[in-house]
């Protein structure tokens, strides 16, 4: 892996465990195992390599969830798969992780890969809601991006309860709750 790729990976994992103020570039560094000289030949700074770190995590989200989602099925079926994948439940979303860092909220450039990441899933969680509703295969009654925007609550909710009572059950309680109430018209899940 090369230097840049190595302070990168570094950075990511810091932020995941530490959050930005947090995740200083000594720590980057020995992370890293790179020197001052290589993280400032390759990057600008902190924030330089922060949002590159967040990008890279951003579109590794997008990527795992893209995989679930786009696969085949009924829309209950590809909901269904996102919200029960294997997860790391304890440690935490490492995108919703960076949405309680006030660093990044306070920095439009930072945050916006967290945006834009959140955007799109609810986004794509929607475009499928809209397809099972399309299929006769959900209530008439829901409305796409409320649901979109439930399922993504559920998964960023059901960490901070796992990670608070220290147990993954929380998380597993929260995803069978919502696929309860989103379960297809006709049918008992």
């Amino acid at each position: 892996m090369s230097t840049p790729e190595r302070l990168i990976e570094a950075t990511r994992e810091l932020l995941w465990e530490r959050g930005y103020v947090g995740t200083s570039p000594k720590a980057i560094q020995q992370q890293a195992g790179a020197g001052q000289g290589s993280m400032y030949h390759h990057f600008a700074g902190k924030p330089d390599l922060a949002l590159s770190a967040i990008r890279r995590t951003a579109e590794e989200m997008r990527g795992a969830a893209e995989a679930t989602l786009g696969g085949g099925g009924t829309a209950y079926e590809r909901i269904s798969a996102y919200l029960l994948r294997e997860r790391d439940v304890l440690r935490g979303c490492p995108v919703g992780r960076l949405t309680m860092d006030p660093e990044i909220i306070a920095s439009a450039e930072l945050r916006a890969p967290v945006d834009e990441t959140l955007d799109w899933l609810r986004g794509r969680l929607a475009g499928i809601v809209q397809e099972g509703l399309d299929q006769g295969e959900f209530s008439a009654h829901l409305v796409p991006r409320e649901i979109a925007a439930a399922v993504v609550a559920t998964v960023q909710g059901g960490y901070v309860l796992a990670r608070a009572s220290g147990s993954p059950d929380a998380f597993d309680a929260s995803v069978r709750g919502l696929l309860s109430l989103l379960a297809p018209v006709g049918t008992t899940q």
